[in-house]
């Protein structure tokens, strides 16, 4: 995912981030930065789903 804007991030465990004004998340589970992207998902093959929320069916 790339994230834009002011977004606070904090880890599960309550650790925050730096705040950037845009970062890519990791999808595919095998960053070396979690939870930053590194790249990884091309060198495994990672195929993500076109939109990460489904359309509502209003």
């Amino acid at each position: 995912y790339i994230v834009t804007g002011e977004v606070e991030l904090i880890d599960s465990d309550g650790n925050r981030f730096p705040e950037e004004k845009r970062m890519a998340l990791c999808r595919c589970g095998a960053s070396t930065e979690k939870p930053f992207c590194d790249g990884t998902h091309s060198k495994i093959g990672f195929k993500a789903a076109e939109k990460a929320v489904p359309e509502s069916k209003e």
